[in-house]
């Protein structure tokens, strides 16, 4: 008997149907000898309704208060499916996360876990039943208060839960067969990769591919949990994440160049204009973003002009916090003596992800030349080990992505990939 994780996303349980569905697809697992534990999302939109109505109450809403109301979402959810595996003749038992012991910093909106302590979920596995976990969702370890984990949340829900139970494998059921070259959405003709690494997993999502939440490949890496990602529309194989293939059966099986491209339409851009080229500025200004609790990506600092000794700063954040990243700037600006500041929301980032570019030259060229023969202008430049992201113009993003995934002949030549849902989690 092994025990298998599972977790179903919005899209999967969007309506009475679908949930009947989903507790069809958790009987048979059952039914094959395995025990199971399943973490939902909230139905569909739920989460964004639930957010416009509390905006509409309240333009401001406190983070407390706003936690205990979007977790309502995934409540709903967890019961709902545990009525309907009731049907099919199978006991199910719902909690919510605190039930289940997701225990988390008191960061509302955004908490992140610090221990999983699943007691009644192992109880409710010895007595046989089936386990249904309210998903992206915890309770503080300090104040005892309900938090939520940000989006995504569910995805690393699943992935913990997996890893404190000692699951054989975590599965994440999306409205996807699975993890493709680039978003099916943008790219018909997109490639599913049957396998991936952690490491390629991670820069896909850092690089704005929504399939997985970076949190929660993270937290699969750290625990070594297998990911199987896979349809809840189809019964097709999906994609595995896990280590890398070195020292398997078949170590003459070289890794692909690419894994994939990657998109990113909810960044902007902030450029810190006329910065006088003196230690520590630099170090002022990120320390002022990094203070108002804003995130950085890429980072690019011009050669400072000779006649004024100043230079210009721009960096990628997400849009969301554009806000609070101009305000703490405009704050420094008489201190560091920087001229003005120039924000940007019109821009979007796309990426080339793939181990296998560690040991193929000419893999820039080919990216750069595919963007010029699109006429694609580039406004900044990021690479790691495995990957290579440019700012484009937004409305480019679409264009840079099909460029370079025919650059690269990604494109598959079996059918066209089947979008089910309509969100990609």
């Amino acid at each position: 008997m092994g025990l298998v994780v599972q977790k179903y996303g919005g899209s999967s349980v969007a309506d009475a149907e679908a949930v009947k569905r989903v507790a069809q697809r958790i009987v048979a697992a059952k039914k094959e000898g395995n025990e199971v534990v399943v973490i939902v999302s909230a139905m569909g939109d739920t989460t964004d309704e639930l957010l416009d109505l509390a905006q509409r109450v309240s333009p401001a809403p406190g983070g407390r208060e706003l936690d205990m109301l979007l977790t309502a979402g995934e409540r709903m959810s967890m019961a709902l499916l545990a009525m309907a595996i009731g049907d099919l003749g199978h006991e199910a038992r719902s909690f919510t996360g605190s039930q289940a012991g997701v225990i988390t910093d008191s960061v509302h909106g955004r908490a992140r876990i610090i221990d999983v302590t699943p007691g009644r979920i192992r109880q409710a596995l010895d007595n046989g039943n089936i386990a249904i976990v309210a998903g992206f969702q915890g309770v503080s370890q300090d104040s005892k208060d309900i938090t939520t984990l940000g989006r995504g949340g569910s995805d690393t829900t699943a992935v913990a839960l997996a890893a404190a139970l000692d699951a054989d494998a975590c599965e994440i059921y999306t409205d996807v067969d699975g993890v493709f070259t680039a978003d099916p959405r943008i790219v018909p003709t997109a490639r599913r990769v049957p396998s991936i690494t952690y490491e390629e997993m991670l820069e896909m999502a850092a690089s704005g591919a929504k399939i997985l939440h970076l949190r929660c490949v993270e937290y699969a890496r750290r625990y070594r949990m297998p990911i199987h990602v896979r349809s809840s529309f189809s019964t097709l194989d999906g994609t595995w994440v896990a280590e890398s293939s070195e020292g398997s059966e078949q170590p003459d099986m070289e890794q692909p160049i690419i894994s994939g491209v990657a998109h990113d339409r909810s960044e902007a851009k902030i450029t810190v204009v006329g910065v006088p080229d003196k230690v520590g500025e630099a170090s002022t200004i990120f320390r002022s973003v990094a203070d108002a609790g804003v995130n950085i990506d890429m980072i690019v600092q011009n050669v400072s002009a000779a006649d004024t000794n100043r230079t210009d700063i721009s960096f990628t954040l997400p849009a969301n916090d554009g806000r609070k990243g101009v305000e703490a700037l405009t704050a420094i600006q008489t201190a560091v003596g920087f001229e003005s500041l120039r924000y940007d929301d019109g821009v979007g980032k796309v990426s080339l992800v793939g181990a296998g570019m560690r040991s193929h030259p000419g893999v820039s060229a080919t990216l750069f030349g595919s963007l010029a023969d699109a006429g694609v202008n580039i406004e900044m430049i990021s690479t790691s080990e495995i990957r290579i992201s440019v700012v484009v113009r937004g409305e480019d993003v679409d264009t840079a992505v099909s460029a370079i995934h025919a650059a690269f002949d990604l494109d598959s030549d079996q059918v066209e990939a089947v979008v089910y849902g309509g969100t990609g989690r």
